[in-house]
């Protein structure tokens, strides 16, 4: 009913003219305490933590304790990197292009040997026709080591699995260079910026910025259409830098360089967050149980095979749902879009709904699980070490009830839907002349929402058997 309401509220006071520019945004560079903290100095510290904790982790896995809640390795990788980075992202801005310790070395690498680093020009040219696609390929093949693979939590496993990537990437990077393997080929540069789209605060890198308001500190319209994606360009001169103060969402209007392997990507973010949850519901396990049974001649493979299908359905299942929705939306534009038009300009309104998730499905895990962090930090490698003295924490299991979790995930995921229909209008006011008809173009969006809103809640609600 909230999702419901709030799209007659946002199409009846909602008036957008797509012609006019965008409010002044507010460049937080204008204070000189803004650049300390976007400075060289503070950049190279935080890389430097990141990459010393990357070694850590990965000799921890090979050489520490084998059990899971002894050793740094998956507690690590699993709450303190992949949730928390999540959030990070999504609610501060993109932490990981500035921290990012496999761009770091490769930078400082080519920084080392200036022979190689001439050699930049001549390296591979990344095909067009290959988009984010090798993204999408990695990104699924994460979401199966952490939700069917079984060696997910054995530290030695996870080690091996972090020198395999770190050597997938710097092959990547040297052969079509740093910032186009992380715009096309890096799976978690690829999703942290896509979540980061939400932010309230953005790094810019322009290239012939124009004249910024010295009165307020602002950011035109014209600035925003010649912006770079940094991702990270930190070779940029300071004077191109922008750090922009932003409602959150903002960034999810700017739909021009969304492509059709970006939009495969989004669906596909939140088609394995979804059946994440849905692996613990009893619906689930009794699928998984009916099916075991039945296949019988696969062996010890069952599980996995199962869940692996699963997993791969779900994605063809929302990338199909949300084709069809586009097909509707655009034949209801009046010909103003076409399907693939439609299906590129609203595909980045649904990632408020991926971060609602996070936060309704993550939020328990990480506070509770997260507080391992803090006896590992003293003993990270299991070896009964005392380093910061609190080797001794025992987690405490009740810092999140059962109310606090159920009204946080309530909350996040019917503003998230919100959020998203609210989008939605604005970028069907944009793209259709008519407002009657683009409107109308949004009721498959909003039925699409209203639908997931429920799913979601159903499954956040049913006890876990996982």
């Amino acid at each position: 009913m909230t999702v419901l309401l709030s799209f007659l509220v946002v199409s009846i006071g909602v008036r957008l003219n797509p012609r006019m520019a965008a409010p002044v945004q507010l460049n937080l560079l204008r204070w000189k305490v803004s650049k300390v903290v976007t400075g060289q100095a503070t950049r190279f510290i935080a890389r430097l933590f990141a990459v010393g904790a990357l070694i850590v982790i990965v000799v921890a896995g090979i050489i520490g304790d084998q059990i899971p809640t002894r050793n740094l390795a998956p507690t690590a990788i699993w709450i303190a990197w992949w949730v928390g980075v999540s959030y990070l992202s999504a609610l501060i801005g993109n932490v990981w292009c500035a921290i990012n310790p496999w761009a770091a070395l490769f930078e400082w690498y080519e920084q080392a040997l200036p022979i190689q680093s001439a050699w930049r020009g001549a390296r591979i040219g990344w095909p067009k026709h290959l988009g984010v696609w090798p993204a999408t390929a990695l990104f699924i093949v994460f979401a199966w080591v952490e939700l069917v693979w079984d060696g997910r939590s054995i530290p030695s496993q996870l080690a091996r699995l972090a020198i395999g990537f770190s050597v997938l990437t710097w092959i990547g990077m040297y052969l079509f260079g740093r910032n186009t393997w992380l715009r096309h080929g890096d799976p978690f540069a690829l999703a942290f910026s896509v979540l980061a789209r939400f932010a309230p605060t953005e790094m810019r890198v322009e290239r012939q910025p124009s004249e910024v308001s010295a009165a307020n500190g602002g950011v035109t319209i014209s600035e925003r259409e010649q912006r770079v994606d940094c991702n990270c360009d930190h070779e940029a001169p300071e004077s191109w830098r922008r750090w922009i103060l932003r409602p959150p969402g903002t960034g999810l209007l700017d739909t021009k360089n969304v492509t059709p392997s970006l939009v495969v990507f989004v669906l596909v973010m939140l088609s394995i967050v979804t059946f994440d949850g849905l692996m613990a519901t009893p619906l689930w396990q009794r699928i998984e149980n009916t099916l075991y049974e039945g296949l019988s001649a696969l062996g010890n493979f069952r599980l996995a095979i199962i869940n692996t299908l699963g997993l791969l359905s779900f994605c063809a299942i929302f990338i199909a749902v949300y084709r069809a929705v586009a097909t509707m939306v655009a034949n209801a534009s009046q010909k103003s879009m076409t399907v693939d038009a439609a299906s590129r300009a609203f595909v980045l309104t649904l990632v408020p709904i991926a971060i609602a998730y996070l936060i309704a499905h993550y939020s328990s895990y990480f506070l509770i699980q997260g507080q391992l962090l803090i006896r590992l930090a003293s003993d990270p490698f299991g070896f009964g070490w005392n380093i910061f003295g609190s080797a001794h924490f025992r987690p405490d299991i009740g810092i999140v009830g059962a109310r606090f979790a159920w009204y946080t995930s309530l909350f996040a995921i019917v503003v998230g839907h919100v959020i998203a229909v609210s989008l939605a209008h604005i970028i069907a006011l944009r793209n259709i002349a008519d407002p009657r008809a683009a409107m109308r173009s949004q009721i498959p969006m909003l039925v699409l929402m209203v639908g997931y809103t429920m799913v979601s809640l159903w499954i956040i609600a049913q006890p876990i058997v996982e």
